[in-house]
């Protein structure tokens, strides 16, 4: 299998490095037993970037590695060291490339050495516990994780920075023409499809310096895919002018002149794009007698349609300064006209804190929230520790979702859903849950977690009667029994039984059935 040496077509799948977690650390010293948190912060990821290199002509490196991926940031760690920051990873592309998503959408079009272009983000840093200790909460035992770096497919389609484009067919002399004109040095044969790949070379006539460029291979049928136009076509929509290079010395039956010009024309208009471009005419290779004298027959027939002709030959360079001289006239005009790119005056224009962080639907699984900051806050909770769970309930409730779903008829219970659908956490909505003031008990928990749902209580404690239930009760047994002992309990308490439970004085907790016909849902009825 041959390998490639010229790609102008990759699919590229790169990965911003994750944000390193902080950490929960608490200072510890002799004689200092109230040392507080020093948790250092996480170090942010590296993020990928694409940088215009005219050093790199082609995308044949990512056609072998298309998977690339930045450098992860370090974790936080104690004594208030915070992680490492995630190298940068600097991907070299071809002047000219254009990003697109894998949607066809164009992200980016990298014209001119040194752009650049963040493609990925690295993830933030979590926040170590010293970060996010405060006046009301002094000691967290608990730390943000590192949020997790962008991650995405890239289509990477190189078209070649050229001020002028030579078309025609094989063998027409392309590739000499640039030869003659530059100091490129393209392979050049006597048999068609030599040129592979599209030749680029710098021209100098007078004050002006361009460049010029071949599409190889332009045939009849081209824009159907025949031959090789249709893959270099695109080579060509940046140039200032066309250049049709024309085989006056052709030996091929049925091939003449004016007949390739229409074959190449039509090619053209079916690509599309390229109607409002200057055309210049190079009849090659009069150095041939015959060639001579077949571009005198058709020369005054071509200036009649209003076309700038000349008589070439690339062998022996009779008329090339003309023709040099000429698309230097074109590329010229073309720069004047280009409107000067102004400086932009940058208007900075805060958001509405109204409500313009996030948003709030009804769908069929519940309500979802959308936001960046409900999302980045999500992804950087640890949601085994209960403080860390209880400190995203108070940044949402500052927020304003809790207020925006009563708003819109939320009530407690109901299934609230944050983040894209197909990773979305779940939670149990519970309106009111607020800290206010430093939580006092071990760390990494919060209190306002020891309260379980209905539910909840009534698994465990059918968990605790399942060890004493006898050999012939099941489980749903023991939940009967249970049922009932709690129903008794309640009608004791009301009607004040002599066991003390009326009394206040502190007996088992009782249950009863939150609803008739759904014996899960018990509730404690002192709430």
């Amino acid at each position: 299998m041959a390998v490639p040496t010229f790609v102008d077509r990759v699919t590229l799948h790169v990965a911003a490095g994750r944000g390193g977690n902080g950490v929960a650390s608490v200072h510890r010293e002799k004689f200092k037993p109230l040392g507080g948190p020093d948790g250092g912060n996480g170090g942010p990821g590296g993020s990928v970037i694409l940088r215009v290199d005219p050093d790199v002509t082609t995308l044949i490196d990512y056609h072998h590695s298309p998977r690339r991926r930045a450098e992860h940031g370090g974790h936080g760690a104690g004594g208030h060291r915070n992680g490492g920051h995630g190298a940068d990873l600097v991907l070299p592309v071809p002047d000219g490339t254009v990003v697109a998503d894998q949607r066809g959408r164009v992200l980016a079009d990298l014209v001119g050495p040194g752009t650049e272009m963040v493609i990925a983000r690295g993830g933030r840093g979590g926040l170590g516990n010293a970060a996010l200790a405060s006046s009301k909460r002094k000691a967290p035992g608990f730390a943000l994780l590192g949020e997790p770096g962008d991650e995405l497919d890239l289509a990477l389609e190189l078209k070649v920075v050229a001020d002028i484009g030579l078309v025609g067919f094989p063998s027409a002399g392309k590739s000499s023409l640039i030869a003659a004109v530059s100091r490129a040095r393209p392979k050049i044969a006597d048999y068609p499809f030599t040129t592979l790949v599209p030749n680029l070379g710098v021209v100098r006539a007078g004050e002006t310096t361009f460049t010029v460029a071949d599409v190889p291979g332009l045939i009849e049928g081209a824009a159907e895919g025949r031959g090789l136009g249709h893959d270099f076509l695109r080579h060509i929509e940046r140039c200032a002018a066309l250049v049709h290079v024309i085989d006056t010395a052709s030996i091929e039956p049925g091939r003449n002149p004016v007949g390739d010009l229409d074959v190449i024309e039509d090619e053209l208009a079916r690509y599309g794009g390229l109607e409002d471009r200057p055309r210049l005419v190079a009849l090659n290779k009069v150095d041939v007698p015959d060639g001579r004298d077949i571009a005198s027959f058709v020369v005054d027939e071509l200036r009649e349609r209003g076309l700038r002709v000349f008589e070439v030959s690339a062998a022996s360079g009779e008329g090339l300064r003309e023709l040099s001289f000429a698309m230097a006239e074109i590329v010229a005009a073309a720069r004047a006209d280009r409107p000067v790119a102004e400086a932009q005056r940058i208007v900075l224009r805060p958001e509405s804190v109204d409500g313009g962080d996030f948003t709030v639907k009804e769908t069929g699984e519940g309500w979802r929230v959308r936001g960046e900051k409900p999302e980045r806050w999500v992804r950087q909770t640890d949601f085994s520790n209960d403080e860390a769970v209880g400190f995203l309930a108070d940044r949402l409730n500052r927020l304003g979702v809790e207020e925006r779903l009563l708003s819109l008829g939320a009530v407690e219970g109901d299934t609230v859903l944050i983040g894209h659908p197909d990773n979305a956490v779940v939670f149990d909505f519970q309106p009111g849950v607020e800290a206010g003031a430093e939580m006092l008990g071990r760390r990494g928990e919060d209190q306002r977690f020891d309260h379980s749902r209905p539910a909840s209580r009534r698994r465990r404690a059918i968990d605790e009667a399942m060890g004493e239930r006898t050999e012939t009760e099941t489980r749903a047994d023991v939940a009967r029994r249970l049922d009932r002992e709690s129903r008794g309990a309640g009608d004791g308490a009301g009607d004040g039984a002599g066991d003390g439970a009326g009394d206040g004085d502190t007996g088992p907790r009782s249950y009863e059935i939150g609803s008739a016909g759904d014996p899960d849902r018990l509730e404690d009825p002192g709430t």
